[in-house]
């Protein structure tokens, strides 16, 4: 099959790998119909998460039918069609057993294009497969169920109940990518007084706008200018970071009230300072984490019913052998306005599946 291989800092291929064969009772082999690039993609292959070893398969979100399953696969069948979730989950450890799969300490957590082969293939093993996947009814659009795999739940979850967003209150979101925006249209499950978006680039403030954002501003001292004028000077009741820079971060912590919340989603690369010097009077609460995906089921649940505006982040598309062609697009977004690139690929009639 064709995959995007990881080869090291600054290098990948869209290149032929081995079919991938059940390894375990619980796998599920998936053959991907749609597939996207995150953020995380782009820090992976800039060298910013060292733990991905040269010859990975990237990708961790993908919608695709069910080809094979294991002996002890039990809720999907050859032939479902299912999202595949960026976090893959035993049920049975500690953290999973407390809903923290993102933690889980039987082979799953993040590890697809992380620590094991990911979905930017033409097929994908998935362990796990009884609840790292979840079956797709009716006529649900593969590029709107495939932002359901990441940004949605983790926006949501990190973000906003991280954060604690609660009615009445001043939220800025720092960063209008597709995590800060899905942050944005999330949010507003919660009813806040405000939304304000932060963003170097134009074209993303206007799609802030579109997704609900009430007010926007360029980062830098306009936006914390912005914040001030708007709260009286008290600063935002919960401000949510989803650049991963260190400049971001920092200006979170500036703009946050006392006794609010700063709710990191962005991934870091570099150290940020910590203005403990500052915030050690303030009572702020600062969170950090990965997406546990335990919101999937009702995030679904809200696009099957038209209340997720997830059809407004995909802004390009392609065929799934334009891989690299996307990459550019998608890292390039302050000049292409991509926001969501979503590749789709031609169906195939058979595997041929190696048993362990």
């Amino acid at each position: 099959m064709k995959a995007l291989v990881f080869h090291g800092s600054g290098k990948s291929a869209w290149e032929d790998v081995a079919d991938p064969g059940i390894q375990d009772a619980t796998d599920a082999i998936v053959r991907v119909d749609a597939v996207t690039i995150c953020g995380t993609d782009l820090h992976i292959l800039k060298g910013d998460l060292p733990e991905v070893r040269p010859g990975t398969v990237l990708g961790h979100e993908a919608v695709g039918e069910v080809v094979e399953v294991g002996s002890d696969v039990r809720m999907v069948r050859p032939g479902d069609r299912v999202l595949v979730s960026c976090i893959t989950a035993c049920g049975r450890c500690r953290y999973c057993r407390e809903g923290s799969y993102g933690q889980c300490r039987a082979g799953g957590g993040w590890i697809l294009g992380h620590l094991i082969d990911g979905t930017q293939a033409e097929y994908v093993r998935v362990p796990h497969a009884d609840l790292s996947t979840y079956a797709l009814r009716g006529a649900v659009d593969s590029k709107d169920a495939v932002l359901l795999a990441d940004i949605f739940p983790t926006a949501y979850e990190v973000g906003v109940l991280n954060g604690r967003v609660r009615p009445a209150d001043t939220v800025v979101v720092v960063g209008a990518g597709p995590i800060g925006l899905a942050a944005i249209a999330t949010a507003r499950f919660c009813t806040p007084e405000r939304i304000i978006a932060v963003d170097l680039a134009p074209a993303r403030l206007d799609a802030a706008k579109r997704l609900g954002a009430d007010a926007v501003a360029s980062a830098g001292d306009e936006a914390e200018q912005l914040v001030a004028d708007l709260t009286e000077g008290l600063g935002a009741d919960v401000v949510i970071e989803a650049v991963g820079v260190p400049a971001s971060f920092e200006a979170c912590t500036r703009m946050v009230r006392p006794g609010g919340h700063v709710a990191n989603v962005g991934v870091h690369g570099k150290p940020a300072t910590l203005h403990l010097e500052d915030l050690w009077i303030k009572n702020v609460t600062i969170t950090t984490g990965l997406v546990d995906t335990y919101s999937t089921p009702t995030l679904l649940r809200m696009m099957a019913a038209g209340q997720l505006p997830t059809s407004s982040l995909v802004t390009h598309t392609f065929p799934m052998d334009a891989m690299e062609e996307a990459y550019e697009v998608f890292a390039r977004a302050a000049d292409t306005g991509a926001l969501k690139v979503v590749l789709g690929g031609p169906q195939h009639d058979a595997l041929t599946i190696r048993t362990p």
